[in-house]
């Protein structure tokens, strides 16, 4: 049972099956013919006054004939064998081609199934097979880079909340032991410790429901230059401490149907960033305007700064959870360095794309893509 559940043996037997009936039936008609031909031969020739000797039905032939008979049915059979045995070798080299790459397809997907992400199958053919290794190749280095970036978060969670732990937990010993006086501003900084804790275990939170699809969103019509507005507001003092102009480019669009918290915790994060990167004196534009690209209504909200950019080598890593391009940056100075992964997530929860382009030293553009509703569009 072994035996026949392997594909060598499979296609081995296949193959050998359909050359032995081949040769089989080739070699019962070419001599069923040839002695069929050579009857009519001697008959012919018999009229004729040739010599001859009876056969049971009657044809004459003599010992030269029937030798001449026997060699050629001896050769049909030698290349009857011959060809079995080539094509038993060329059906056993076939399946061996097939059957040996995917024997070491399986190995290294037993071997990832352990956990060992190190695997690299050799691509040696660019036919499915091929095509398999590739994909599993392929697959292998997601997983692997999914597990260093796991690996990466547990680190940098146990660190973002290490740090605020420790002053609380220092302060808290401090007054206790008498060390430290109670004072309005020891409680205030823990007060703001804690704010800070309670805002990364919440944003972690959204982060996680996100990216496993899971975040309920409260979707309805919403003017999305009204959201832009307030937030401008609500950041205004912010800019004026450090002299940035807050600018707005705003077109007349449709509204979108998407989840108003969600897309001005959005706004914030991006509006925040740019706030931190952007030297005094500097300016912050917020536009909007209808795009309309691979077949779909697009509402594009474009928000641009005049900050210190990204370096190249930064931009592919820019969303994933707490990179700061910055490595000298804390957290007070560079925030917890979820804000972009939170903004690419909620931005693709609501079908959605986001982009960046930026300069360093001349300022970044990140742009939002959210789709427009075709209900949105028949009622405007």
């Amino acid at each position: 049972m072994k035996l026949l559940n392997s594909i060598t043996y499979r296609i081995n037997g296949l193959m050998f099956l359909l050359v032995g009936l081949t040769v089989v039936t080739l070699v019962y008609l070419a001599e069923s013919q040839m002695t069929g031909l050579f009857h009519e031969y001697l008959t012919a020739h018999e009229a004729h006054g040739m010599r001859a000797i009876a056969l049971a039905e009657g044809t004459i032939i003599g010992m030269p004939e029937k030798m001449f008979l026997a060699s050629v049915h001896r050769s049909l059979i030698w290349v009857g064998v011959a060809i079995i045995a080539a094509g038993f070798a060329a059906s056993y080299a076939l399946s061996r081609s097939i059957t040996v790459p995917l024997r070491k397809l399986v190995m290294a997907v037993e071997e990832i199934q352990k956990g060992n992400f190190n695997q690299k199958v050799e691509v040696e053919s660019k036919d499915e097979v091929g095509q398999l290794a590739t994909a599993i190749n392929r697959m292998n280095e997601a997983l692997n880079e999914n597990n260093r970036l796991r690996k990466r978060l547990l680190a940098d969670v146990a660190h973002e909340l290490k740090t605020p732990l420790a002053v609380i937990q220092g302060n808290l010993e401090g007054m206790l032991e008498g060390v430290v006086e109670p004072s309005e501003t020891q409680l205030s900084s823990l007060y703001d410790e804690t704010v800070y804790l309670n805002r990364l275990i919440k944003d972690l939170r959204d982060l996680s429901l996100a990216e496993a699809g899971q975040l309920l969103l409260e979707k309805r019509p919403t003017d999305l230059n009204q959201l832009i507005i307030k937030a401008i507001h609500m950041l205004e003092p912010l800019a004026e401490e450090k002299n940035i102009r807050l600018e707005t480019d705003l077109e007349n669009v449709a509204e979108v149907y998407v989840d108003a918290g969600r897309i001005n915790q959005v706004l914030y994060n991006l509006m925040t960033n740019a706030l931190r990167h952007t030297p005094d004196c500097g300016r912050i534009s917020v536009a909007t305007r209808s795009v309309f690209e691979n077949s779909m209504s697009w509402l594009l909200v474009e928000v641009s700064d005049t900050g210190t950019g990204i370096a190249a080598e930064d931009l592919p890593y820019i969303f994933n959870h707490f990179y700061r391009s910055d490595k000298a940056r804390d957290r007070k100075s560079g925030g917890s360095g979820i804000g972009l992964a939170i903004v690419k997530q909620l931005i693709e929860s609501h079908g959605g794309k986001v982009l960046v382009k930026s300069h360093e030293g001349r300022g970044s553009v990140f742009s939002l893509y959210i789709p427009i509703s075709r209900a949105v569009i028949e009622k405007e």
